[in-house]
């Protein structure tokens, strides 16, 4: 199979970063398989990169891996062009993945300002690894699973790993409605058009909390508090 477009730097994708090159060489050894690069990778961004929905934006440049890796977090789609662009960089080669997911464990929150516990474009990565795509999911940081009381996604690079059904006491959790199928890098336009259709007061909440200069909301601590009371 010929991987070479998930190899090559892209607008967002821009593996080709100085930044996003270091970051991956500081993650992922040179000696290292693909398999384990993979891996290293998965777990770096799950974790170092904390889950922000806050961080939501019609900006193009603020969907760039570059600046997602400068900001220190982001939501989903944000987590899985930095996951594909530090796999990129380290040779490993990956693309972008989306869906549309119902999210039963939503905060009151977050719910309030989508008006929607349906969440399109959630995004995720595919890896080439051992001749064939394996799916992977670095969205949730391991202390929000820990607030939220969700199970952690874990990925081992032979398994795909995805959003669960469940969370640990057995409520329902995630739902998968659509699949937007793979993508070699963020179809910005595609996806903007979608949060526009189902989202059509999201635009003036956003432009709002850009006049206000208003801080992206703590989404972990929003967590911990919901789940507290």
């Amino acid at each position: 199979m010929d991987t070479k477009f998930t190899l090559t730097p892209t607008y967002f994708i821009d593996s080709d970063n100085p930044a996003i090159i270091d970051r991956a060489l500081a993650i992922a050894a040179s000696g290292d398989t693909a398999l384990d690069k993979a891996v290293k990778i998965f777990y770096w961004v799950r974790d170092c990169i904390p889950y922000n929905p806050y961080r939501t934006t019609y900006d193009r440049d603020h969907y760039r891996a570059s600046f997602i890796l400068s900001q220190g977090d982001g939501f989903c789609v944000q987590k899985a062009v930095l996951t594909a662009a530090l796999s990129r960089a380290a040779g490993v080669p990956c693309r972008l993945r989306f869906a549309t997911v119902r999210n039963h464990l939503v905060t009151k929150r977050l719910r309030e300002a989508m008006r929607t516990d349906i969440f399109v474009f959630h995004g995720l990565v595919e890896f080439f690894l051992e001749g064939r795509w394996i799916k992977a999911t670095p969205a949730f940081n391991l202390s929000l699973c820990e607030k939220f009381g969700i199970l952690p996604l874990d990925f081992n690079g032979r398994e795909d790993s995805i959003l669960h059904p469940f969370d640990r006491e057995g409520r329902r959790h995630m739902e998968y409605l659509h699949d937007f199928g793979p993508f070699d890098d963020l179809p910005f336009g595609q996806m903007a058009g979608e949060f526009r259709r189902h989202y059509p007061h999201l635009e003036e909440l956003l432009k709002m909390a850009k006049r206000t200069r208003a801080p992206a909301a703590d989404f972990e601590k929003e967590a911990e508090q919901e789940n507290s009371t």
